[in-house]
């Protein structure tokens, strides 16, 4: 019987008494690494039970104290950064590498979490009127929920609830169903630095413990990372509830290529952002816009794009892994096939993708498209998967156009020497999160991840000071003190009032 894991319910991990358990398998192998299970009605009324009792003496620790429980828990996480990334590998197909950055993103997120005391800082000012001051206080807000991708096990809960539970709230935490083992291995090493029991708990299932969570009158605010139509479902259960809620959905994510762009730069970029972690990634570049004299270069990207391969976590030439399931290969594949019905031209096609050693895996080799107009089904919707679209314009403006009228608005990059070009894009470009010269512009986390348009669904964003934004209330006290008040020392143990 394979390994079943169990839920982090008030300090303890706990075996679930479902009889409804899912299997998590190697992608590469088909494999079944563990167990897990759909947490039951009442397993979930303890865990956010847990997480309200907690808050109320959570949210007296002094801030400081929080900050150092973040401090201890970073180091944990350096510590067994190997380990974690090596569970990663097995239960998502990543690379050792890709896997290793994974981890890396999520650590910088915890360090920023123990800067939670400047993070929380309010405003003062004196004689707003006379002899009376305003100031305002961050505050906490109760109990959160985080429901997480398979894509990133490791950094997307690590954006969630170490900024949460630093800012003075606890957390209940549903990752995906499909790489379940990274998120537990966070909790455990979360424990082993000091949290007090109820400030994280840990709970596993499907939709039916993602609604609950979203209809649940003690979880204050959701945050969630996935796929458009699951984001949408949550932004509105969640605000239909009157939860605060931030959800990151799909994207279609442009490169820009102007003429005068360092070629090298170019085609090395969209290989690495296009095919890596086989393009299992929401920032990652899915169409290239080859500007003018660039589109030259598609026939030397071909070729770069033939020379690499998929193949397991552990091999060191392969350049990225599998696909999740067996069902996200079969879409993929789909979305192939249906490119080349509708007209576009396919210059490397990874349909029939195998790697030796191992048959079963969900493998999809790296596939390259051209002709590609904005009516094909490749070019509007998301494909994830190891497949890049190109299309040819005659000027930035006609690029900017074609950026500006896409409905997602997540991440997009200009490669180019022209300063004023990039400028131009930059301020121009309907998109949250801008690289020049940078293929995937992911922000360190003292700034904010930003989606915009249908990438995104709230008013905060994560981590930054967005993050705290979203996981804190602002109160402001208006206070007005008389001279009669004024104590004045009579004697040891004796006081007069000023009259």
């Amino acid at each position: 019987m394979a390994h079943q894991l169990p839920l982090l319910i008030n300090g303890e991990f706990v075996a679930s008494q479902t009889d409804q358990w899912i299997a998590v398998t190697n992608p590469a192998t088909q494999q079944t690494l563990c167990e897990a299970p759909a947490a039951t009605a009442e397993e979930m009324e303890q865990a956010i039970a847990a997480g309200k009792a907690a808050f109320q003496t959570w949210k007296e620790v002094p801030v400081s104290e929080r900050a150092r429980l973040m401090l201890r828990y970073q180091a944990l996480l350096k510590e067994h950064h190997d380990e974690i990334a090596e569970i990663l590998s097995q239960e998502t197909g990543k690379t050792f590498e890709d896997a290793k950055g994974d981890v890396w993103r999520g650590i910088e997120v915890a360090e920023q979490a123990a800067n939670i005391a400047s993070l929380m800082m309010g405003e003062t000012v004196e004689n707003v009127a006379r002899s009376i001051d305003t100031h305002s206080w961050t505050q906490p807000l109760g109990v959160c929920a985080g429901i997480t991708p398979f894509n990133f096990p490791a950094m997307i809960p690590l954006w969630m609830f170490p900024l949460a539970i630093a800012a003075g709230n606890t957390f209940v935490l549903k990752p995906s169903e499909q790489d379940p083992m990274t998120p537990n291995r966070l909790a455990e090493l979360f424990q082993e630095a000091g949290a007090a029991p109820g400030l994280l708990q840990v709970v596993h299932g499907g939709k039916e413990q993602v609604d609950t969570l979203l209809r649940h009158p003690d979880i204050k605010a959701v945050s969630f990372v996935g796929s458009v139509p699951v984001g949408q479902h949550v932004y509105r259960t969640a605000t239909d509830n009157m939860k605060r809620a931030q959800c990151f959905a799909g994207a279609k994510n442009h490169m820009v290529i102007m003429p005068d762009a360092n070629k090298e730069q170019v085609v090395s970029s969209l290989v690495g952002s296009s095919c890596g972690a086989a393009g299992q990634r929401c920032m990652a570049i899915s169409v290239a816009v080859f500007v003018g004299d660039s589109k030259a270069w598609i026939d030397e990207l071909a070729s770069q794009f033939a020379q690499i391969r998929p193949g397991a976590w552990n091999d060191p030439e392969a350049a990225y892994g599998p696909q999740i399931s067996p069902a996200a290969k079969q879409r993929v594949l789909s979305m192939i096939e249906q490119g080349k019905k509708e007209g576009a031209t396919c210059l490397l096609d990874g349909s029939d993708c195998t790697v030796e050693g191992l048959p079963d895996g969900n493998w999809v080799g790296p596939t390259l498209f051209t002709d590609v107009t904005t009516d094909m089904a490749i070019y509007r919707e998301e494909i994830f998967g190891p497949v890049l679209c190109c299309v040819c314009v005659d000027s930035l403006e006609e690029a900017l156009e074609l950026v500006n009228s896409s409905p997602y608005g997540n991440g997009t990059s200009i490669f180019t020497a022209n300063g004023a070009a990039a400028r131009k894009y930059q301020h121009q470009v309907e998109v949250g999160q801008v690289g020049i010269n940078v293929p995937i512009p992911v922000p360190l986390p003292f700034f904010s991840f930003t989606g915009w348009k249908g990438s995104f669904y709230g008013d905060q964003h994560a981590y930054g000071k967005q993050g705290v934004r979203f996981y804190t209330e602002t109160k402001t006290v208006t206070s007005r003190w008389f001279d009669s008040d004024i104590p004045v020392a009579a004697g040891p143990n004796m006081s007069i009032n000023l009259k």
